[in-house]
């Protein structure tokens, strides 16, 4: 008899800048959650091939403003110098609340937090994101949006999980399984 996989039946849209997204973030993620029997959507600002930071390629299929949210269990943004595309875009702020008003899963890597910061939803929520020692203004970012902000490598607080960088990747794409596939925490507060 064969196992069932965790992600058997789930949908899992992906979110890669449309030039520097960090490669780590999305390939290791993408893997795991393809072993566990999940369907992966990759979007962008733009459809077609698109190029990572290291060199990888990954297909965006599916354009911010054509994503139907209630077809997705979660939302995933990849990070890298690219992702700053999308902190003031309207249309990746919509999915963000949407997701959120629907109580399933948001989730971000390295600087990517910051768009969800921008999009309103950690207010009150525990999260990372990427800094340096240089460069603090991520943490500014999500401070100044309400959230308490930890030095942990992988936060997840109920359905919102966020991540320092690619050194994590994998462990990032499995507190998201956890979040997707968890019962009784229906609720973002």
């Amino acid at each position: 008899m064969l196992k069932e996989k965790k992600l058997d039946g789930k949908k899992i849209l992906m979110v890669i800048a449309s030039k520097n997204f960090r490669d780590e973030e999305y390939f290791v993620p993408y893997e795991v959650f393809q072993k566990e029997g999940a369907k992966i959507i990759t979007a962008s600002s733009i459809e077609g091939d698109i190029i990572g930071i290291e060199g990888g390629e990954a297909r965006s299929t599916l354009t911010l403003s054509d994503v139907k949210v209630r077809d997705f269990d979660a939302v995933v943004f990849i990070g890298g110098e690219g992702a700053i595309e999308y902190f003031d875009n309207n249309d990746a702020h919509k999915i963000i609340q949407e997701m959120s008003n629907l109580h399933k899963v948001v989730a971000a890597i390295c600087v990517a937090p910051v768009i969800l910061a921008k999009a309103g939803i950690l207010v009150g929520k525990k999260a990372t994101v990427w800094s340096s020692l240089m460069d603090k203004k991520n943490i500014k970012e999500l401070e100044d949006s309400g959230c308490s902000v930890l030095k942990e490598r992988v936060v997840k607080d109920k359905k919102i999980i966020t991540a320092d960088g690619p050194a994590v990747s994998k462990k990032f794409a499995e507190k998201i399984i956890e979040a997707v596939t968890e019962k009784g925490v229906e609720e973002n507060d």
